[in-house]
């Protein structure tokens, strides 16, 4: 017992002083990796078998040979609508099935007509609609055109891989081999995972993994003939541009518990969505990677040989070899989904057509947050919520991190702690405020807990090969993981959250799942072990990347079955492809400094072209103590990305607003409201992501894929194409640089922007540079757009639900601007029966007028309370509004570089024209 205990106090003690980098595995500790690294570009030993081609309606498959083991694959190619084809690879007759990756994609991919146009000894061309893909047979290769144009190469460096399944040799003492099992005689060709003794067992430092299958990794190359740059297949710590590897490790997608990680690294993190895309200033194009399992991507950006290099030059070609991913993942067959763009939405809509769109999330969840690890009690949960109200602060959310609990067992309270939880989370919901709780999925190892005792007897835990449950350590000490890839469990775990089960919550309680990559502080890598077994028999290394997405659909299915016509809000950590169907994110355990401040951004951006838009990062840092200035510019960053939380580490300092100097309290204060101002915009624009796929926040190139310049700029982003955010992020500066970016290749004209508080004008295309006091955040507004507003600020977004709105009108070269806005009830799933409205609002010059979408089927109280407009040459002498025929005359008055429509005071569900008097 005593040991046990050392372990754990070892653990956390671990856990509290930093990443160690060498708990960590390298691509050359992971034998998998280490081998499909060797593989030299240009040497393919894959063709394909001439003549082996079946063709049907929608699809080909062909046969697939490796030259030196003889040993025979299928390919199977499917048209997708909406520029998509699949490409899967898998062993013809393997021993035993290989993994194929379930629960992520969002049905079954719709297909489309494959038209044969040639097959002969050397190619096979194939053609739907405007889109081509040409299979080359030897060396193997696969390059796939969007009208016309290469947009895509498969193979096209010959890093194929492909480790058949095969029985285990048996080794005499003299070294040699015998019959292998199952009496196959050892004479097939020798292959470099025969000689590499990771192949069938690998220690990394105390741990031993068994690897009872042998040798199975599989790699595949894409090279991107249009692309200048390539980004995607978070979650790193990195720039939102992804960097060569050459002369590094790859980047690692395996989901691990990384705390205080490193930044500008391309160690893996506590996400992996493994799509990622090819951009150049006239073509986007991209690669979803279906694969749970261990994996690592390099990146290829330039040429390392020079000759060659010099020779294509003088042909005419491109300059360089064009960038390039190289896959590799240890398990599972190959399964990639090429998306041919051509425009970077295109491409990232064909990805969220794959797996999906984050649901519109109540609006409460869009509010700022208040969360540390832990508040005390519940007179401390209490003092919280109303000292915002004291110092008239914004806040809808109070957190419970896992010191609610009874002993770290969830579905239960601490009952001297928070003896009444029910009064507790009433005294918040009757101001308008919510609860979110945390439950992990570490189970407790209690023999007086229900929720382990159930585990036990109904065999729901992990489990090792020989079918005994899987222990591990985690906050609660002794721990089992229940085996969330069976149904079974997952309906158990679900009515958990019953309110006839979880009795001492209400259905307006909400969920935050953490540390579950799965967490395991004792185990390789802090996670579990590759050999245990899930459902269905496989291995914990063929689906390791998604217990955390099966984790989140159960507690989606939970909620859903508490109140079945409430928007869930989950909060995870662990997250995979499509997990944006269920869950937000957080960016994890970060530190309290500039750099990871500025590394929220790169994160999220990176995390909203794979799908995942509700994306935030700890303000404040959850390690470390910030000071006055950096939790001043960290809430300002914060207002403006997704998912706005503050949390903090138990070994923090409180850090509530009202503790540091009134300065900062009011800047904070200001942040804070001004992220109110905003939550129409965000609720109309997490709307429209799951009307059609679009990311929320978005890089500039997804609006600017011509400026090259605008590429690797990830200090700033867009809210849809509406508002320019670029927050300071650096200490002691009074000046920041803004790049305003081109809409053309030679830079002679972009947008006209308007700074969001004072209306001043920027024409000009590049850097301009922006003074900044300590309460101003860079945030510029697109001419040719209208943003809604509320700007009657309360203590929580529920009381605002009736209150007017306010339209800001900024006005392009031509004088015109247009823009949506979409409200509901804020909470229900009503609007999926048309319950909603939603607005098209269109400025032509002289005119404000707006159309409905759909004929609003809602029946909202608010307004419209005023009409700002920025960029009229000159000032009206009064605005006539028009409702169901009937005029009347509204003043209009200057304020900064704009004019003020004041009072139309027309419903927001009405038809109405406000045109302009001179």
């Amino acid at each position: 017992m005593r040991l046990a205990i050392f372990l754990l106090i070892f653990c956390i003690f671990e856990y509290a002083v930093g990443v160690d980098p060498t708990n960590f595995k390298t691509c050359e500790q992971s034998s998998f990796c280490r081998r499909s690294r060797k593989l030299q570009p240009g040497n393919s030993k894959f063709a394909l078998v001439p003549g082996s081609m079946n063709t049907y309606a929608n699809s080909i498959t062909a046969d697939i040979i490796n030259k030196e083991t003889h040993h025979l694959f299928i390919l199977k190619l499917e048209a997708l609508v909406d520029n998509k084809f699949r490409l899967l690879i898998d062993e013809k007759t393997p021993l035993k099935p290989r993994y194929k990756v379930e629960h992520v994609l969002v049905g079954e991919p719709q297909t489309e007509p494959l038209v044969v146009e040639k097959e002969d000894k050397t190619e096979i061309v194939l053609s739907s609609g405007t889109n081509k893909a040409v299979i080359v047979a030897d060396p193997f290769r696969v390059d796939f055109y969007e009208n016309g144009a290469l947009v895509v190469s498969a193979n096209a460096k010959g890093l194929m891989n492909f480790e058949h399944l095969r029985n285990k040799p048996q080794t005499n003492p003299d070294g040699s081999q015998n019959e292998q099992e199952g009496g196959e005689a050892a004479v097939a060709p020798q292959t470099p995972e025969d000689s590499d003794p990771g192949a069938w067992e690998e220690n990394f430092k105390s741990h031993h993994d068994s690897k009872p299958n042998g040798p199975e990794a599989i790699a595949l190359d894409f090279s991107f003939p249009e692309a200048d740059v390539l980004f995607g297949i978070p979650e790193h710590a990195d720039s939102f541009i992804l960097k060569s590897t050459s002369g590094s490790d790859p980047y690692r997608l395996y989901n691990l518990d990384v705390f205080e990680y490193i930044i500008d690294s391309k160690m893996a993190l506590y996400g992996s969505v493994p799509v990622l895309y090819g951009h150049g200033s006239q073509r986007t194009a991209g690669v979803f990677w279906q694969n749970a399992a261990e994996t690592w991507v390099d990146i290829y950006l330039t040429e390392q040989n020079v000759v060659s290099s010099i020779v294509k030059l003088v042909s005419g070609s491109r300059k360089v070899d064009p960038p390039a991913a190289h896959f590799i993942s240890e398990s599972g067959v190959i399964d990639a989904f090429i998306l041919l763009g051509p425009k970077p939405m295109d491409a990232f809509k064909q990805y969220t057509s794959l797996t999906g769109v984050g649901n519109l999330p109540q609006l409460f969840s869009l509010a700022y947050h208040q969360c540390r690890w832990n508040y005390n009690d519940a007179k401390d949960v209490e003092t919280v919520s109303t000292k915002f109200d004291e110092y008239d602060i914004p806040m809808d959310i109070m957190w419970l991190d896992i010191e609610y609990t009874d002993g770290k067992k969830y579905f239960t309270w601490d009952q001297f702690k928070f003896p009444d939880p029910l009064s507790m989370i009433k005294n918040l919901t009757d101001v308008g405020r919510h609860l979110v709780v945390i439950i992990d999925p570490h189970i407790k190892r209690d023999n007086g807990y229900f929720f382990h005792n159930d585990c036990t007897e109904k065999g729901y835990y992990t489990k090792h090969k020989d079918g005994k449950d899987y222990e591990g350590w985690c906050w609660p000490g002794s721990a089992s993981y229940p085996d969330f890839f069976r149904q079974d469990v997952r309906d158990y775990y679900a009515d958990q959250y019953l309110l006839s089960n979880f009795k001492t919550v209400t259905s307006d309680v909400m969920i935050w799942n953490d540390m579950n990559e799965p967490s395991v502080f004792n185990g390789p890598e802090v996670t579990m072990p590759k050999d245990l077994i899930h459902h269905g028999g496989w291995e914990h290394r063929d689906v390791h990347n998604l217990y955390g997405h099966m984790h989140i659909m159960g507690t989606y299915e939970g909620l859903l079955r508490r109140d079945p016509n409430q928007r869930p809000f989950i909060l995870t950590r662990a997250h995979f492809a499509g997990s944006q169907r269920y869950a937000a994110i957080w960016t994890g355990d970060n530190m309290a400094d500039w750099g990871h401040l500025q590394h929220s951004i790169k994160m999220c951006l990176s995390e909203a072209v794979a799908g995942i838009s509700f994306c935030g990062a700890d303000v404040g840092g959850f390690f470390g103590n910030p000071d006055a200035e950096l939790f001043e510019r960290w809430y300002q960053t914060g207002a403006f990305l997704p998912f706005f939380r503050s949390h903090a580490h138990i070994d923090t300092k409180r850090r509530e607003p009202w503790l540091f100097p009134e300065k900062t309290r009011l800047i904070i204060r200001e942040a804070i409201r001004k992220r109110y101002s905003y939550l129409p915009l965000w609720y109309t624009m997490f709307y429209e992501h799951e009307v059609d796929g679009s990311p929320v926040i978005r890089p500039l190139l997804a609006h600017y894929p011509k400026d090259k310049d605008g590429f690797a700029i990830d200090n700033e982003f867009l809210l849809q194409d509406r508002l320019l955010v670029r927050p300071v992020m650096q200490h002691g500066v009074s000046k920041v640089d803004v790049y305003f970016p081109a809409l053309d290749e030679k830079k002679t004209v972009g947008d006209v922007w308007y700074d969001a508080d004072s209306y001043q004008k920027y024409e000009r295309v590049g850097k301009e540079t922006i003074a900044v006091d300590e309460y101003k955040i860079p945030v510029f507004q697109r001419g040719g757009s209208i943003v809604p507003k509320k700007e009657r600020i309360r203590r929580s977004s529920p009381l605002m639900k009736n209150d007017p709105y306010t339209l800001i009108v900024c006005l392009d070269r031509n004088g015109k601007a247009e823009g949506t806005l979409y409200l509901d009830d804020e909470k229900s799933f009503d609007y999926r029966q048309g319950k909603f409205v939603y607005i098209n609002y269109k400025f032509d010059g002289s005119k404000l007028t707006n159309n409905f979408v759909k004929p609003p089927n809602y029946d909202s109280k608010s307004w419209i309370e005023r009409v700002v407009i920025a960029g009229l040459d000159r000032q009206p002498k009064s605005a006539t509004i028009t409702i169901n025929g009937v005029t009347e005359q509204l003043e209009v008055v200057a304020h900064e570089k704009a004019y003020v429509i004041r009072k139309p005071g027309v419903a927001i569900h009405k038809d109405f024209e406000i045109k302009l008097n001179y």
